[in-house]
């Protein structure tokens, strides 16, 4: 049996980029793309479980991995997804789904050994809820909550909308690492202060929270906060910020402690926005930067 730091499994998009001066660029992404990229630039041990449909498994050349490490399931449809920017750092955006891919089942999961089991969704009902729980029997689960809360309108290029995940006092008791942005904590809270939105979600259940935000990178265990700034120095790169970030995180946090998972994920993150597409460095690269910019 395979054994392996971290399982990510999500949908590979074809995302149709327009930038606040309206310059289309089309390309390959998703969580599970940056995720996995980042993760095994770190020199961790990921796999990649996806869905796609028969015509589309060329996109799976976009991963960085081993392709023995990738597990792709057929699907009826593939992920899309077009984002129209506003505002020059990519804060501010609409979503509009062209179309999504079958959801995941226990079933579609490899049967292999794995600290972590991440779920990196980009669209309501890429999940269903019961996913957390069974994956909680096998090892630790991450959940980016982007894919519970980011809704696809029923009217075929309808613009997608957040919403409050009704499940999620149920199901924060099973999760141990939770990634949300701080729109999304607000959503999930009704609080902007981050901090504060960091402690009800503990409350709630999730056992480490990642609050992720363009100036810092926020953890919270219930005892302590843990802050790291981003120091990248453009932000060529800045789709797939969260992405890199967590999976950085998550796959560090196996081996040490908070403080020094924080920093390796911010550090990459850092480093990663400073060029398009997945992150392509190595260890020793992200280990200059961070003695660099953050010593």
């Amino acid at each position: 049996m395979k054994t392996y730091d971290s399982v990510i499994i999500g949908h590979v998009s074809l995302d149709y980029n327009i930038d606040c001066k309206d310059n289309l660029v089309i390309q390959l992404g998703g969580a599970v793309v940056y995720s996995s990229a980042a993760a095994h630039a770190l020199g961790r041990k990921v796999a990649a479980v996806t869905k796609l449909a028969q015509e589309d498994f060329g996109r799976l050349d976009i991963f960085t991995l081993p392709k023995e490490d990738i597990y792709c399931i057929p699907s009826k449809k593939s992920t899309s997804i077009q984002n129209k920017y506003f505002t020059e750092d990519k804060e501010k955006r609409s979503c509009v789904c062209r179309s999504q891919g079958d959801p995941f089942t226990i079933n579609d999961i490899p049967e292999v050994k794995a600290s972590v089991y991440h779920l990196g969704g980009l669209i309501y009902g890429d999940f269903s809820d019961d996913l957390i729980p069974l994956l909680g029997e096998r090892g630790k689960v991450a959940v980016d909550v982007q894919g519970f809360l980011r809704h696809a309108s029923s009217k075929d290029g309808g613009e997608m909308y957040f919403c409050d995940w009704q499940s999620k006092k149920s199901m924060l008791p099973y999760i141990d690492f939770l990634k949300t942005d701080a729109a999304e904590a607000e959503i999930l809270t009704g609080l902007t202060d981050r901090r504060e939105a960091a402690k009800v979600l503990f409350d709630m259940g999730a056992k480490e929270i990642m609050i992720t935000h363009n100036t810092e990178v926020l953890i919270y265990d219930g005892k302590e906060f843990y802050a790291c700034p981003i120091k990248s120095r453009n932000l060529s790169g800045r789709t797939g910020r969260g992405d890199t970030t967590f999976a950085a995180y998550l796959n560090e946090r196996i081996y040490t402690d908070i403080p020094t998972a924080l920093l390796w994920a911010t550090a990459t993150v850092s480093y990663k926005m400073e060029k398009t597409g997945p992150f392509d460095k190595t260890r020793e690269d992200v280990k200059a930067y961070i003695d660099e910019f953050y010593k």
